[in-house]
């Protein structure tokens, strides 16, 4: 089994920047992408950020394009989101998630807080 634990989630005033982490640990099998989705109360899932396995390739959602950047760094088996810019519509619980070849390696974590408020 996998397990995902994200980190670095907070209050940050508007205009600032904040650094999401996401370690894995387990089986890495079946991995085709990591990604990055967020839920604001009352609303639903949306996906935020992707990044390929295997060829690096990363898309972002309209509203974070060009603020927000996805990386990993394979040895650490990590991925993370650099978040630039945020406003308050970035207040939401921020998930970390596999995407797998089949949905058997589907895996999420448990998701981190991100405040953003003067």
């Amino acid at each position: 089994q996998v397990r995902l634990v994200e980190s670095g989630g907070g209050l940050v005033q508007p205009g600032g920047s904040l650094r999401l982490s996401c370690t894995a640990s387990g089986f890495t099998y079946g991995r085709a992408a990591m990604s990055w989705y967020r839920q604001a109360p009352g609303k639903e899932r949306e996906l935020v950020a992707t990044i390929m396995i295997t060829n690096g390739r990363a898309r972002y959602a309209d509203s974070v394009k060009g603020r927000f950047t996805i990386s990993r760094d394979d040895a650490k088996d990590t991925v993370y989101l650099q978040m630039n810019a945020l406003t308050s519509e970035d207040t939401a619980v921020y998930y970390c998630a596999q995407e797998g070849t089949g949905p058997e390696y589907d895996f999420w974590g448990q998701g981190t807080q991100v405040v953003v408020s003067s």
